[in-house]
């Protein structure tokens, strides 16, 4: 049974009036100024109480200014403090609620369940802070966004790093880690660990610190090690301790903020064309309906004409397109992947919890080409084994066979015969008012 989660340290770490939260991190942030160049695809950012940690979150968060209808996504990670547990521990919660409203929960989490060492743990959620304390912040810079909670128990870097991947997504998703640095030392001394644990996390090598030097050692693991996978970049934004902001200097904790960018975007056609079709079904998965935004790229605008395949696991899980050019090709891009995802009448639709196993392609036809043939036998001849797609038609019946098909129906006679039966016509059909069209495709694939 759905439920939210509700606020467990509103009025002790932030204030639980509304006006005055929203008030509170909107001062932060306008001390905070600016310090980004670009759009981060991560922030690491302190979970304290906002007297104590709240400016140098405000330094994390003050680079999504004016991002807020960029980001219609969040994963945030943090250590568990209440709960003892291995693994990653996701909610089962419909929202989480702050004093400034809700936050729908992402329905993609439950995909996650399919990776060993993730578990639906809401224990782990209701009187966690290290999450909690983000969420205003999110809430008052970005317009509309759903949201990932995770929560990290004992985990090897590894499964924090396969979580991470999976729920990584493209440019519409913000990664947040969640965590404070050394804890408790005096001022000299937390300033020196702090230096030392700030140097390893900018060289992205999280097995030069512990839990003594990070709380939230875990999550952070696994978005270093995440990152040197992915090659990212990685920015210090602040580095500070409770004795710079509001506590006594005998017994402080250390805070530090950094944004990490992914390698530069590839803006290449095929990339382009691939982002489209997968934020067009993650789109529907969420219930979203607002139109997507498309690139600035002539071909984009242009008249074209695509099929979109899904695979799960390397297996066919739907595949929808058009044979003609009637629409701009960011059109049927992103029609044909909510048609092959939740359409294709030979496969029930696609869910949330298997979509980041779902690889998916977009093939580019080109413009049909008419053959002039005297008969069958003529037609055949001229067929190009593994080139060639197909489109036939006769009384009014038709159907196409694209040039992959050809792996499974090398033999030009068998090939058309499937094709014939396909259009209803009967393998052994012919007329004289048979009509074929080839056509050639270009074909691009997610991985």
């Amino acid at each position: 049974m759905a439920f939210i989660r509700l606020p467990a340290v509103a009025g002790s770490f932030y204030p639980a009036d509304p006006q005055t939260l929203s008030a509170d991190i909107r001062r932060l942030l306008a001390d905070a100024g600016s310090t980004a160049r670009a759009v981060p695809k991560a922030l690491i950012a302190p979970h304290a109480g906002y007297i104590y940690s709240g400016p140098i979150a405000a330094t994390a968060y003050a680079c999504l200014r004016d991002q807020g209808h960029a980001i219609s996504r969040v994963v945030l990670m943090g250590p568990a403090h209440r709960v003892s547990f291995r693994g990653i521990g996701i909610s089962t919660a419909q929202a989480f609620r702050t004093p400034l409203g809700d936050i729908p929960l992402d329905p993609l989490a439950s995909a996650l369940l399919a990776i060993p060492g993730v578990l639906a743990l809401d224990e782990a959620h209701r009187e966690e802070h290290s999450l909690e304390v983000h969420l205003p912040f999110l809430q008052t810079l970005l317009d509309r966004f759903t949201l990932l909670p995770l929560i990290a128990g004992a985990a090897p870097d590894a499964l924090v790093a396969d979580v991470l991947a999976a729920a990584w997504g493209g440019p519409e998703t913000l990664v947040v880690i969640s965590s404070d640095l050394s804890h408790y030392h005096d001022y000299h001394t937390a300033t020196e660990r702090d230096r030392a644990t700030s140097e390893a996390i900018a060289r992205l090598d999280p097995l030069s610190f512990d839990h003594d030097g990070a709380c939230g050692r875990t999550p952070l693991g696994g978005l270093l090690t995440l990152a040197r996978r992915r090659g990212m970049r990685i920015e210090p934004l602040d580095i500070r301790n409770s004795g710079d902001t509001a506590g006594p200097r005998d017994r402080v904790v250390g805070y530090g903020s950094w944004a990490l960018y992914d390698r530069s975007p590839d803006t290449s056609l095929p990339q382009l064309l691939l982002g489209l079709a997968r934020r067009a079904i993650e789109r529907r998965l969420t219930d979203r309906h607002e139109p997507l935004p498309i690139p600035d790229r002539p071909e984009l605008h242009e008249k074209g004409a695509c099929f979109v395949t899904l695979r799960r696991d390397g297996t066919l899980r739907g595949c929808i397109g058009s044979p003609v050019a009637w629409r701009s090709l960011a059109e049927d891009v992103v029609d044909n992947a909510a048609r092959a995802a939740f359409s294709d009448p030979r496969f029930p639709p696609v869910g949330a919890d298997e979509m980041f196993r779902v690889t998916l392609s977009v093939s580019l036809l080109s413009a049909p080409e008419p053959l002039d043939f005297a008969d069958e036998a003529d037609l055949l001849s001229q067929l190009r084994p593994g080139v060639d797609g197909l489109v036939i038609e006769d009384r009014g019946q038709h159907a196409l066979f694209l040039p992959a098909v050809w792996d499974q129906l090398p033999d030009p006679a068998a090939f058309l015969d499937h094709l014939k039966t396909k259009a209803g016509l009967g393998a052994r059909h012919w007329s004289d008012r048979f009509r074929a069209q080839r056509f050639t495709v270009t074909e691009y694939h997610e991985g």
